[in-house]
């Protein structure tokens, strides 16, 4: 097998990549390892507007509105932010990840299941063509259990936050991940328009939530590593048991599990001669919510067009493809940056440091502040109004002086 650009995994942002490789003439092939898209599920799927429009897919019935956030203190006190509004879309991983694969084959790419990458190499004989600027990429695969190659001009690795493909081109996989669990069950939500969030120590390093969809629930929490004791999964299971207002509301009967790593730090490279990492595999992700997509989405559609690009040209050295290096931070990366510093400061903040902090903002002309200039994919726009309200940074620097 023969292409020009071949993309490892089928999720959100190794589509999107498949897509814009093969729309701007790359002959293109998705290969997945599991047999079906979109399963196992590890995500949340609460997805901003901007996501989904980032995406390019349609709005249907199964997407369920949100509005808001209840965002409960550990002393139960409780927030609201609403910005009366659908802010937000929870959505059926499979159907939607699915959704973007037939838009990849739509646009001319190819696509093998069952098929895994089982090693990479460089083919030492061919100088590309064109310009003769890189050599071609053979990636090792394993087709239903079966040994095969297939080669490559570019490889793309959309394989997740232990990217082999990263590992094997010699590039860093992010240095910080989180740890996830969540469960499928029944929930009684005071509105099934807004989600619930329960930061502290209920999920050390991170927060716990509870996510509405068709009359269902997601209820699940990600921990830091280094941040309390005890795996993801066992605090899930205290906070389903134990924790006040979530054990108040949950049913006890589970019906889905899911487990998974969120990393919240990128490697100092993406691009390498032959091969760039998308997605969670360079750790383009939220580190505020862990939220994946939205990132993801917006740098796998440069990767796929400079892979496109780069191999019409016949250069395909790491020279040229790191402009998609320069490209991808210079459009998110900032967020990315300050998202970690907001990530770092709650991680260390304790249970009675974040009371305070919901008793700060609970006030009329604050959550008016984060309803107007709030953003899930742009934190950094509210974080800087909060800092330059008088009210909120007085608290901020309370909190500072007092650790």
């Amino acid at each position: 097998m023969d292409y020009d650009v071949v993309v490892v995994g089928a999720g959100p942002a190794g589509c999107l990549a498949a897509k814009y490789a093969a729309k701007n003439g790359a002959k293109t092939l998705i290969i997945e390892e599991h047999a079906s898209i979109g399963s196992p599920v590890q995500c949340a799927g609460l997805l901003s507007t901007r996501a989904i429009r980032e995406c390019e897919v349609v709005l249907d019935s199964g997407f369920h509105p949100i509005k808001g956030a209840f965002v409960y203190a550990p002393d139960r006190r409780r927030i609201c932010i609403s910005g009366g509004e659908i802010k937000a879309y929870v959505v059926d991983r499979r159907i939607f990840d699915r959704t973007l694969a037939e838009n990849a084959v739509r646009s001319g790419a190819d696509i093998l299941m069952r098929t895994r990458a089982v090693g990479i190499d460089i083919d030492m004989e061919t100088r590309g063509h064109g310009h003769g600027h890189g050599r071609r990429r053979i990636l090792h695969v394993a087709i239903e259990g079966e040994p095969d190659v297939i080669e490559a001009d570019i490889v793309i690795g959309a394989d997740g936050v232990q990217s082999r493909i990263a590992q094997w081109a010699g590039l860093d996989t992010p240095e910080t991940a989180l740890s996830g669990a969540q469960i499928s069950t029944v929930y009684d939500f005071d509105d099934p328009e807004f989600v619930e969030i329960f930061p502290g120590s209920c999920a050390p390093g991170f927060f716990a939530w509870a996510i509405p969809h068709h009359g269902s629930a997601r209820i699940g929490l990600a921990v830091r590593p280094g941040f309390g004791s005890g795996s993801a999964w066992a605090h899930l299971k205290r906070l389903i048991a134990e924790y006040p207002v979530v054990s108040e509301k949950c049913d006890p009967g589970i019906t889905g599990i899911a487990l998974g790593g969120i990393p919240i730090s990128v490697p100092q490279q993406t691009a390498a001669e032959g091969l760039l990492i998308i997605g969670d595999a360079a750790g383009q992700v939220k580190p505020t919510s862990g939220g994946g997509v939205y990132p993801g989405a917006v740098c796998a559609k440069i990767a796929g067009k400079i892979a496109a690009d780069a191999v019409l040209e016949g250069n395909t050295s790491a020279g040229r493809l790191s402009e998609y290096d320069k490209l991808w931070r210079a459009r998110i990366g900032r967020e990315l940056v300050i998202g970690r510093r907001v990530n770092e400061w709650m991680a260390r903040l304790s249970d009675s440091e974040i009371n305070r902090l919901v008793g700060v903002l609970d006030d009329d002309e604050l959550l008016d502040l984060i309803t107007r200039y709030g953003d899930m994919d742009h934190p950094s726009v509210v974080v800087r109004k909060l800092l330059m309200n008088r009210k909120s940074m007085g608290a901020f620097l309370k909190m500072a002086l007092m650790r």
